[in-house]
Parts: C-alpha cells; structure tokens; sequence
C-alpha cells in the first residue's frame, strides 16, 4: 500500500486488496491476532461509516450533557463531603501521645485508625483515599466494559448517580465528634458514586461528538469522496475539543452560580455560629449539592438518545468483552511507542496531581479550621479563575494540544515545589490562610485544565477507529494509578510525623512526568498508528475469512 492510500484511510495492504494473502507479511511478529468472533470484532477500525441521522445529536441533548456536568461538578462527594470527613475526624481525634486532651493543632491531630494506634488525621484520609480507589479499580475492571456495549451505559449511569445522591443526603445523619466511622463510610461511598457518574457520563462522549450533525454531514461528504479522511478526522478532534472544553465552561459557571446561592444557605444554616453549627452546615451543603445534582441530571436522563453500544457475538457477556478488550490493548501498545510513553506518564502524572490535591486540602481544611463559608468563596475563587481561559488561549493562538498539557504539567511542578518549601519553614508552604487563597486561583487556572487536556491527550496518540480500545486500558490506569499516591505518602507522613513531607515524593513523580513530555512525537505516533492500522486491518481480513470457512 502505498503512503497516499494509507492517507486515504483504505483499510486494506495492496494484497488483502487484490484477494491473495501474503502470510508472511501480514501475520508478522507483534501482529495482534483475532482468534474468535469476539476478538474480530473488539480490534475492528470502526472507520468512517454511512451516519444514522436518527442519532443526530439535538441541542436539547447536547445540553442536557452539558447541564448534568454541573450537577456531577463534586460539590458534595469531591469538596464538602471530604471536607466534612475531616471535620468529624478531627474532631474525634486527640493531640499526640495526649489521649483525652482534643486537638488542638500544637501537635499532631491522632486517632485509632486502620490499624494504627495514633494515624494522623492527614494520613487517615489518605489512607482512606486510597482504599476508595483501590475499590473503584475492582469495579470498573468488573463493570467498565459495559459503557462500550450494548445499551447498558445509562442504566449504570442511573444507579452511580444514585448512589452519590443518596449519600449526600445522607451527610445529614453525621454531624457530632464520634461518627467518624459513619463518615469513613460515607466518604467511600460518596467518592464511589462520584467517580462512576463521571466515567459513565464521560464514556458517552465519542459517540456525541460522531453524531453531531455536522459530523454526520462530513461523514457523508467523505463517503461521497468530496472530503478526506483527513479533513473529517481534523473536524472530529475539533468537535472533541470543543465538547469537552465547552462542558467544562458550563460546569464551571453553573457551578459559581450554585456556589452563590449557597452563601445564603449557609448563613441561614448559621454556618458562622459555633463548631457544632458549622459541621452541621457542612452536612447541609452535601444535602443541598444532592439536590441540584437531581434537578441537572433531568434534561440529560430525559432527552439522551438510546444508542447501541458495539455488537458482540450471541452468548458472550460485556464483562468478558471487557476484559478481553483490555487485554488486547495491552498487547497492541507495546506496537506503538509514543503511546506507551504517554500510557505511562498518564499513570505518573494523574496519581500526582491526585494524591497533590487531596493533600493540599487536608492542610487546606485544617488552616481554615473547618469554616465552610471560607471553603466555598474559596471554591468560587478557584472556578472562576480557571473558566475556559485555557481553552480561549489555545483557540486564540491556535495552540497544539501537548502544548497547552505541558503548561499543566508546568503549573503542576509549581504548585506541588511551594508544599516542598513548606516542610522546611511555616511562613509560607501552605501554612497560612493567605496562602489558599493564592492557590485556588493559581489551581483554576494553571492545573485544573488537566482534566479535559489529559483526556484529549490521549486521543491524540491511539490509532483512530480504535478509541474504545484505548480508552478502556487509559480508563483502568486512571483508576489503579490512583490509590498508589496516597498510601506512599500516608506512610511517609506517618514516619516522618510531617503532614508537608509527602511533597517530596509528588515532586519527584511531576518531575519524572515533565521528562517523559519530550519523548513524545505526534508525527511519529500518527504514522506508527496508521502502520498498526493497516497491519491489524490485513490480519483481520485474513482471521475473520478463516473464521467463516470453520464455520462454513
């Protein structure tokens, strides 16, 4: 086949093409072979095909997308409830090697916990972050595929959203010192709930972004042979980008909208009074993030069309499909190099940011002393920030996507360096009050970008027609890499008895991600991509023709 007919997107080598097969060529060293009808059609390029206009995307739907973004924008389960968890932690724990005397910050915060005598408060909600999400990697390996088949995705979507709704409203039954266990439960669950909407609710983008009208449009003028592959693929990660910035803009001004109506809630929950009213309000704020997440999730449950997920053999369950997708994309990365280096900075660098996160809010909370008025002017302050500036300066400037995750990565580097600082002195290092204020803003508008850039990422290095392959094996590295973080830096924490020691290993982790960047090459991974291609494609026509002569 010659480089002009790969450009064209012709699925088949010259001697496919011409009916022969050359064994030798096409059943090379590395090749992933298809072996049943399931393996057929799980490493299928999905291609350009003739579009159902009855899965036009409407703007009704589109919204509805948009919309449910903001009710599953964490209010509850990612912000307040943690904040809440550490409350009651807090609050049942002592001062070191002090039992009786309540913390009071001028040693260690400890309590029994997980086996351990006097954990610090910092490291229970690590070592609790990381237990959730040990959780979660089970789940989705079990139940993820299920996003990619069939017509199973909103189902689980309903039942996650559920779940976090339900457990946001069950905040409302642990407001007093003693519950922390009641609050470990919640906090699992809430995370659980959470992360599920999200990944269900995520997964069915490519398909919204294949049915966009305009896509369709150009999915027929490249059939009809008026447009490239090319062109239309150049139209796609456009719409990609689009959706998923424009998603994270509406979730962003929903979400300071419903932040501004909460100031008034927490005043009138006399959320400045004392301790106990204050974690009482903490508890109201997760009630009242369950009842918008239910008025946002309406448009996008009721007017979603039911499209089919991928076709699997009679008999086969999604589970098993599952897990033989996984394993086929493992095997087929070790095939393209620029993919695995970003396969492996992905683990790195989201477990950092991550694990970074979570333990800048512990010391967050802890320096704030709990107040959750401070907490949601210092969450608008952070939306607000980072509200599509990012996306504004690429469209501007016409910036390539690694660019704009470099200036993450970056940003990232900065904010993990200034928590380093912070072991050695308590002027600065996030120490003081001043400081969060300072770090919200500089997270919304220099890190928190990560979370559409690093998926879109990852379109940029996989072989097109094969997303849903490589998303699942992305999804799943997500999800292990994440409770690896908080554990090492809860033993760090731990051992050193330092809540700001745990910097050092992230640094290193952001570091290490920032000397894997140069290593990739969009150029290369495009033309490895479409070798795989065309090399899978040519063992694929030859499997699925011996397929049907067993049959026959």
């Amino acid at each position: 086949m010659s480089d002009e007919e790969k450009k064209d997107g012709s699925p088949m080598s010259a001697s496919v093409a011409d009916g022969g097969h050359n064994e030798a060529e096409d059943e090379r060293p590395g090749a992933v072979m298809p072996s049943t009808n399931l393996d057929a059609i799980l490493l299928k390029d999905e291609g350009v095909k003739k579009p159902n206009r009855a899965n036009a995307v409407t703007w009704m739907e589109k919204w509805g997308w948009y919309v449910y973004y903001v009710g599953n924008s964490g209010l509850g389960p990612f912000n307040f409830g943690p904040t809440q968890f550490q409350n009651i932690l807090t609050l049942s724990a002592h001062n070191y090697d002090q039992p009786g005397v309540a913390c009071d910050y001028s040693v260690a915060c400890v309590l029994p916990f997980a086996g351990v005598a006097q954990r610090t408060v910092t490291s229970a909600v690590l070592v609790t972050n990381g237990i959730s999400f040990a959780i979660q990697c089970v789940i989705f390996l079990l139940i993820g595929s299920y996003a990619d088949f069939g017509t199973w995705r909103p189902k689980i979507l309903y039942i996650f959203t559920l779940l976090a709704i339900v457990d946001s409203f069950a905040w409302m039954g642990v407001t007093k010192p003693g519950q922390w266990v009641a609050a470990t439960v919640l906090y699992v669950l809430g995370n659980i709930g959470y992360q599920g909407s999200l990944t269900f609710w995520t997964a069915a983008f490519p398909q919204l972004a294949r049915d966009l009208p305009e896509m369709q449009d150009s999915a027929d003028e490249v059939l009809a042979g008026t447009k490239t592959v090319q062109e239309h693929e150049a139209l796609d990660s456009f719409n990609r980008n689009r959706l998923s910035n424009v998603s994270f803009i509406v979730c962003s001004v929903g979400e300071i909208f419903v932040l501004l109506i909460l100031i008034g809630v927490l005043y009138g929950a006399h959320a400045n009074g004392t301790t106990a009213q204050n974690t009482y309000a903490l508890s109201v704020v997760c009630a009242y993030s369950a009842a918008v997440w239910i008025v946002c999730a309406l448009p996008w449950f009721i007017y979603e069309k039911r499209r089919m997920g991928k076709p699997l053999p009679p008999g086969t369950s999604p589970m098993v499909a599952g897990f033989k997708t996984l394993w086929l994309a493992v095997r087929a990365v070790w095939q393209l190099r620029d993919t695995m280096i970003y396969l492996f900075l992905y683990f790195v660098a989201s477990d950092c940011l991550n694990t970074t996160v979570t333990l800048v809010s512990t010391l967050q909370y802890a320096t704030v002393t709990f107040d959750s008025i401070t907490l949601n002017y210092l969450l608008i302050v952070g939306i607000a920030a980072g509200a599509g500036i990012f996306w504004l300066i690429q469209r501007h400037w016409k910036l390539s996507t690694k660019t704009m995750f470099t200036a993450v990565l970056v940003g990232l580097f900065f904010m993990i360096l200034w928590g380093v600082i912070g072991i050695y002195t308590t002027k600065i290092g996030y120490h003081n009050k001043w400081e969060f204020w300072v770090y919200q803003t500089y997270y919304g508008l220099f890190v928190c970008p990560w979370y559409s850039y690093s998926q879109t990422m990852i379109s940029e290095f996989i072989p097109p027609g094969r997303e849903y392959l490589f998303f699942a094996l992305f999804g799943v590295i997500g999800k292990t890499s994440a409770f690896i973080g908080p554990f090492v830096t809860s033993a760090i924490t731990d051992i050193n008895n330092n809540n700001s020691e745990g910097f050092w290993f992230l640094l290193g982790m952001c570091i290490l991600s920032l000397l894997l960047l140069p290593l990739l090459n969009l150029e290369r991974s495009r033309r490895d991509c479409a070798k795989f291609n065309a090399r899978e494609d040519s063992v694929l026509i030859q499997a699925e023709d011996k397929l049907e002569d067993k049959s026959a």
